[in-house]
């Protein structure tokens, strides 16, 4: 039996519209790429510059060649997280509004919200999880995809 897409209330989508209730606190989810050297310490550098700044780390994944990987974050804020690599001699390479979407974590949810989205006709180009059972998606047609992944009422 497959499961039905029904609107539940642990699917939320996060983004730049003002707090609806079902979004948390209206920040806007970044993806952060930094591109750092594959070599020990590398991304304890960069975990400890945001630390220092006190910005959270929702989510992270690094994917690359032995020699350079590209680290990408998820942080409700950008500016202090590149404020905070600059000083320690780290830079945010590309930054982009993300679409997080928290969900059940049960089999078949990454199935049912990619076929929402290619139902949608919108081609992703950026997933992976974040904490708090949260998936995040990323395409160029950012609106697309937010109008996706709305919950159905």
């Amino acid at each position: 039996m497959r499961p039905r897409m029904t609107a539940r209330r642990s699917e939320r989508v996060q983004s730049s519209s003002p707090p609806t209730g079902r979004g948390g606190s209206g920040a806007i989810p970044y993806d952060l790429v930094i591109e750092i050297k594959n070599e020990p310490g590398a991304l304890a550098r960069v975990a400890a510059a945001i630390s220092d700044a006190g910005v959270n780390l929702a989510a992270a994944t690094c994917v690359g060649t032995a020699g350079e990987v590209e680290l990408h974050i998820l942080v409700p804020y950008a500016e202090p997280v590149k404020r905070a690599l600059a000083i320690s001699q780290l830079a945010v390479s590309r930054e982009r509004e993300v679409v997080v979407i928290e969900v059940e974590d049960r089999p078949g949810v990454l199935a049912d919200l990619t076929r929402k989205v290619a139902r949608a006709g919108v081609d992703l180009d950026l997933v992976y999880i974040a904490t708090r059972d949260r998936v995040v998606f990323g395409a160029a047609d950012l609106d697309g995809l937010k109008a996706a992944l709305e919950p159905t009422r």
